[in-house]
């Protein structure tokens, strides 16, 4: 532990990991570095209370005491130009040099760009960090006509936003429904009617050509069929890429992220990667898989702390995601991809309902809309490793808790440290 960990990353999992290695009981240096020069801060307020309120202050992940208290060397505004595996040493942009015993890459990930004329134009903006946010909020202060590319949760979350704050705001998508890759159909349909409610337009299947500008500032975007949309401000939020340039150039396995054993080591042993880079096999249904959520990369932070203080768990968390759009609270759990079958609890019509997918008769996962209890109560099942029948779901959550209760009772749950 001489030269201890550093940690590659100031975001949630970078965050995390600085604080489980104490909580864990590591007594070596901890450094924590990260390219921007805030202190570390939540990011889901950004697209929703940060940009709508000029007053707004980013919410710190941990105070400044934390640090100096911890005994965890934050060092903010750095960039690390190179990872040298072989000599366990980082080189710093600029000058100067890192060395480690294991390095954990908390690198995340960037929006994905824009590749069509204009996009260089000002007023074209993505969100992914702080100054981002601040860019937003300043140019909505002074943009009526707002285009959003992408019906991704950041793109259709700012859209609700800005709606209520006033603006006229049209969200263009490419495919032929919102939340393609994040939700069932009917759940997308759902969202797409109550924000269509609020006054937002929303066009599907149809993509932009071209952005237009007047003395270098963005006027409109320009569809493919040739409709002029006017825009003071454009938000691309086409999706996201993995930052896994300084993995790949350092000789990393890399495979649409940094690609890690389920104790988060990279194929360099004494690397690790955890969140938004990092590509792994998921317990659940045997695939590849690569998350961009808070809680992956907190759990996942913890169980890396966990695997450099010499403990051998294997990575099992139940994944969980949330989204607030507008007035809908979107709460999803498990990974529904291959799904066949789904029961309904709830109406549509009062804007308060679950969807529960299955395969046969394996429960994959739950979307949730404003019903948070159904959402708990879905992560605790498929934690347990717990399948209700259809039936069961159908009877309501009280006949659900009972039989998770009867299942538990019978049959050790899995264990739950890394769900805390």
């Amino acid at each position: 532990m001489k030269n201890g960990v550093v940690i590659v990353g100031a975001g949630h999992a970078g965050v995390q990991a600085a604080a489980s290695l104490r909580e864990d009981g590591y007594d070596g240096p901890v450094i924590l570095v990260g390219d921007e020069n805030e202190l570390p801060y939540h990011k889901p307020p950004l697209s929703k209370t940060f940009i709508k309120d000029a007053e707004a202050k980013p919410q710190p992940l941990r105070g400044e005491a934390f640090y100096t208290g911890s005994a965890i060397d934050y060092r903010p505004g750095i960039r690390i130009e190179r990872i040298d595996a072989g000599r366990h040493g980082l080189d710093i942009a600029g000058g100067g040099a890192l060395a480690f015993d294991n390095l954990i890459l908390a690198t995340g990930s960037r929006p994905r760009a824009l590749p069509l004329p204009g996009s260089d134009l000002s007023g074209v903006v993505s969100l992914r960090s702080l100054a981002n946010a601040r860019l937003i909020r300043e140019l909505s202060a002074e943009s009526e006509d707002i285009v959003i590319l992408g019906g991704g949760f950041i793109g259709l979350e700012i859209a609700a936003t800005l709606r209520a704050a006033g603006r006229t705001v049209t969200v263009v998508e490419a495919v032929d429904r919102l939340l393609g890759r994040a939700v069932a159909p009917v759940v997308a349909s759902h969202v797409r009617q109550r924000l269509e409610a609020t006054g937002v337009r929303v066009l599907t299947g149809t993509s932009i050509s071209r952005l237009e500008g007047e003395d270098g500032n963005v006027t409109a975007a320009i569809t493919s069929s040739g409709e002029r949309l006017p825009a003071r401000m454009v938000v691309v939020g086409i999706g996201a890429v993995p930052n896994v340039e300084l993995a790949q150039a350092a000789g990393l396995a890399v495979a649409n992220g940094i690609r890690v054993d389920h104790q988060m080591r990279s194929s360099v042993p004494e690397i690790l990667a955890i969140g938004d880079a990092a590509s792994y096999r998921h317990w659940f249904t045997g695939g590849d898989v690569r998350l961009e959520s808070v809680q992956n990369a907190t759990d996942q932070a913890r169980l890396a702390a966990r695997t450099i203080t010499g403990h051998t768990d294997a990575y099992s968390a139940v994944p969980w995601f949330w989204s607030d759009i507008g007035d809908m609270k979107l709460q999803m759990v498990g990974l529904t991809a291959g799904g066949d079958s789904h029961v309904v609890l709830g109406d549509l019509r009062d804007n308060k309902f679950s969807i529960y997918h299955y395969a046969g008769d394996r429960l994959l996962g739950i979307e949730s809309v404003n019903r948070p209890g159904d959402h708990m109560l879905g992560r605790k099942m498929l934690s347990a490793g717990f399948s209700p029948t259809p039936q069961m779901v159908a009877a309501g959550p009280d006949g659900l808790k009972a039989a998770l209760a009867t299942f538990q009772n019978m049959e050790p749950a899995r264990d739950e440290r890394i769900f805390r």
